[in-house]
């Protein structure tokens, strides 16, 4: 497996694929990277620290110069299954040097789209049958390269079909197998040499949302398929809790820091327990469930059409809307007044006084003193109507020109998520805070950011300002909101605005994005410790994405992940055949607790699965309701729940022993 990026979503990501699926890992990093110490993932930390040390000795020795490395990088061997090449560009010299052309599959995580559409590109071009993973920002554009990349690696695999066809022509009869063989072989290949485009922020948003928010269902999205996975408290004493469709996990007995980080891998008995057993769940007393609570298709949402009354208040201020009010009732005093004096039927009346009130009648000479009165009232009427039809056109005017204008905070606004930031990140998570129907008041200090524009045509309220100047985080509703999001792409300024929040607001529910996990674990010991009393989560968008990145490397069978406290559970999609532990065996027997559970089965055909991902217009026929007893066949596609190791030894990628170990 080759990894090349310049974040830590690649060393979250190199971690994950040799601790969790024991895989031989190249990581192609900048040269300022090279020293980054790799996240801890499925290791001790005397391993790790062992690790470093020997790096370092190696290092020291000259061990890791890449000898007539021409692309002006160098290599890193460190002990395990884990090569570091460094490269400042990512150029044919340098894929070729990591082993592009011998490796199954390449992840392409650079924060930037160009480089890693540049780098697909060429690395499918050095070796046609190589699984692409890439990371990509731009979804419309991800389809387009993603199909481009797969035609490519087709015809490639076409092409060496008909060359192995006419050289079995010109062979013997004897060796006829033997290219026969061949050809399996590389058809086997180059059905595996699939291109998957994923985002890191589509990854993450819908577990960040979902933390900010109690009692909101956790979602994982993909081609129109929603799972939901909800928290639900402890039952009471005599009350039995509703599993939902299955349980998932049990949270953690305890919120005070099992093992030193709540939740998480090395929190033992107290910590977590994923895909638990009947037994388990029964015996489990006094600890919360995350339960699959509904499952439903939810495709693109269709734009519901604005009546007159909300267009023509969109269009004009309240006070615009008052005092045509009141111009209104004048004029309808004043007919209803000329009909008592002068006599006249009221239509009539009505037009004379229209007459009047714009100035095209004529003088009331020799009238009566009564319409002489009504005559000059109206015309008082007539000239306080021309300044109000001016302000209203300048009104609208300057609606149309700046009808995306930014939504203040309304008055009476609270139980809102206030969201910090609204770039890449943000921009994901306010759209799934949005679907959820979660009132959203986002706080950017950069005008020109990204997520600007959605926020306009979603009419959520922003406020523009920096975060750590007095009064930015009392514009927002601070005090009366339900959660904090802070997800700027500065530490600091998450923490400095959580610090903020929680000095006008201490039990304000938060949920902060830090760049370093151990910066991350010190923060949230610190925040717990200080506010027990409310909730705090650090979340890692390296540490949420790379589940997905590493599934997808193995195949495209990853649907998404769903955080559970500081674990990860996996969601993904199966054939049966070809795996020992689901062909022939039933749901239930096919069950193992803390590993994998079946979820669903896939009634499309492969025909319906291909068109349908093709052109991403509807999502798999699933069937949820499965009988214990029904016997999994070679042809069935399943849904199913997994942990990361549990996932890794159902695709038959066990993490291999070291030398001496």
């Amino acid at each position: 497996m080759v990894v090349a990026g310049d974040d830590a979503l690649a060393h979250r990501l190199a971690a994950e694929l040799r601790a969790v699926y024991g895989e031989r890992v190249t990581l192609v990093v900048p040269p300022a990277q090279g020293g980054v110490r790799p996240p801890v993932v499925g290791r001790t930390r005397a391993t790790a620290l062992f690790d470093r040390v020997s790096a370092a000795v190696n290092r020291a020795s000259g061990n890791g110069v890449a000898p007539g490395e021409s692309g002006g990088g160098r290599t890193d061997e460190t002990p395990g299954s884990e090569r570091v090449v460094e490269a400042t560009e990512l150029t044919e010299g340098a894929l070729a040097y990591a082993g592009v052309e011998r490796a199954a599959a390449l992840a392409l995580v650079y924060d930037d789209d160009e480089t890693n559409i540049r780098a697909a590109l060429t690395a499918r071009r050095l070796n046609p049958r190589i699984r692409l993973v890439l990371r990509l920002y731009n979804r419309r554009l991800g389809q387009h390269i993603e199909a481009l990349l797969d035609q490519a690696s087709a015809l490639a695999a076409a092409a060496d079909s008909a060359l192995n066809a006419g050289g079995g022509d010109s062979n013997a009869a004897g060796g006829a197998s033997g290219s026969d063989a061949t050809r399996a072989g590389r058809s086997v290949e180059a059905y595996d040499a699939s291109t998957t485009v994923l985002s890191d922020a589509d990854t993450a948003a819908p577990a960040l949302a979902a933390t900010a928010v109690a009692g909101t269902s956790k979602v994982v999205q993909t081609d129109g398929l929603m799972l939901r996975a909800v928290e639900r408290p402890p039952p009471g004493p005599g009350e039995v809790a509703d599993p939902g469709l299955c349980t998932l996990a049990l949270l953690s007995a305890t919120t005070n820091d099992p093992a030193g980080a709540d939740g998480s891998e090395s929190s033992g008995a107290q910590g977590p327990q994923l895909l638990p057993d009947e037994r388990a769940v029964a015996a489990a007393t006094g600890r919360g469930t995350v339960v699959l609570e509904n499952v439903s298709y939810s495709g693109p949402e269709l734009n519901a059409g604005r009546g007159v009354v909300p267009w023509f208040g969109s269009l004009l201020s309240r006070r615009l809307r008052w005092s045509f009010a009141g111009l209104v009732a004048c004029v309808v005093g004043l007919a209803v007044a000329s009909v008592l004096v002068t006599g006249e039927p009221a239509l009539q009346a009505t037009y004379l006084t229209l007459l009047d009130l714009f100035a095209i009648n004529d003088p009331a000479i020799g009238k009566p003193l009564g319409r002489q009165i009504l005559q000059l009232c109206s015309g008082m009427v007539g000239l306080l109507l021309l300044p109000v039809l001016l302000a209203a056109v300048l009104e609208a005017l300057g609606t149309f020109r700046s009808g995306t204008a930014l939504r203040k905070p309304p008055r009476g606004l609270s139980g809102h998520v206030v969201l910090l930031g609204v770039g890449k990140i943000g921009t994901r998570v306010l759209a799934r805070l949005r679907e959820l129907r979660i009132p959203v008041v986002c706080v950017e200090a950069d005008p020109e950011a990204r997520g600007l524009a959605l926020a306009r045509r979603l009419r959520v309220p922003v406020v523009l300002g920096d975060v750590t100047q007095e009064g930015v985080l009392e514009a927002a509703k601070i005090n009366r909101a339900h959660a904090l999001l802070a997800l700027t792409s500065a530490d600091t300024m998450n923490l400095e605005a959580v610090l903020s929040a929680r000095t006008l607001r201490p039990d304000l529910r938060v949920v902060l994005r830090l760049y370093d996990d151990d910066f991350a674990t010190a923060v949230y010991r610190t925040l717990r410790a200080a506010h027990p009393d409310a909730l705090t989560r650090s979340r890692s968008v390296s540490h949420l994405a790379a589940p997905a990145f590493a599934g997808a490397m193995m195949g495209r069978q990853i649907l998404g992940a769903i955080p559970v406290e500081r674990r990860v559970l996996l969601f993904a999609a199966v054939d049966v055949g070809g795996h020992p532990q689901l062909e022939g065996r039933t749901v239930g027997e096919a069950f193992r607790a803390g590993a994998w559970r079946v979820l669903a089965l896939d009634t499309a055909t492969p025909e319906e699965r291909r068109a349908a991902s093709a052109s991403a217009s509807r999502g798999p026929r699933l069937v949820w309701d499965l009988p214990s007893t029904y016997v999994l066949r070679p042809e069935d596609r399943v849904v199913l729940a997994a942990t990361r190791r549990g996932l890794a030894e159902l695709l038959g990628r066990r993490p291999r022993q070291r030398a001496g170990t």
